[in-house]
């Protein structure tokens, strides 16, 4: 039944977010005991606009304000992800959908936890999040000097695509 499933979800969903195991391969837990990857909520925008903030390459604009950051969570529960350690995020994505493609923005770790695999443990909780959505293809911004950014992004299997160019409009 319907209301079978989404309880399996629903139960499968705590298990994975809860740090014991989300995406491929587990969670690396050498750096801090007690890191957890947990779905995004409209509660942590402070947290998450001061790792944004202090994360070199991040671009910030209007459209990362706190009404819009509840919009977007709230429209695309279960897609964004943030990870915790000590009552402290210290990891974000941003990802949500279109119906048809979806889209990744602010993937941040903090300097103190990068290359502990958190980057690619969020991504890997995003992108799970949209197959179970059956959307089948995602795209990412990254500012073209951003060097770490572009270097994470290669080295997990994203493409560059020299035939677009994106054009943006201020409403």
């Amino acid at each position: 039944s319907s209301d079978h499933n989404e309880a399996a979800k629903d139960f499968l969903r705590g298990f994975l977010f809860s740090g014991e195991f989300c995406g491929k391969g587990g969670f690396d837990m050498t750096h801090a005991d007690d890191l957890q990857l947990r779905a995004m909520t409209e509660r942590d925008y402070e947290q998450c606009i001061s790792l944004w903030r202090r994360t070199p390459g991040m671009g910030l604009g209007a459209s990362d304000g706190p009404e819009q950051f509840v919009r977007f969570v709230v429209r695309n529960p279960g897609l964004s992800f943030v990870a915790v350690s000590g009552g402290v995020i210290v990891g974000t994505i941003m990802c949500g959908h279109d119906g048809r493609r979806g889209y990744i923005y602010h993937l941040a770790v903090d300097d103190a936890f990068r290359r502990k695999r958190i980057g690619s443990r969020l991504v890997d909780c995003a992108l799970d999040g949209l197959k179970d959505e059956k959307i089948v293809k995602c795209t990412l911004f990254v500012f073209a000097d951003n060097d770490a950014g572009i270097s994470f992004w290669d080295g997990t299997g994203w493409c560059s695509r020299p035939d677009l160019q994106i054009r943006q409009r201020d409403l």
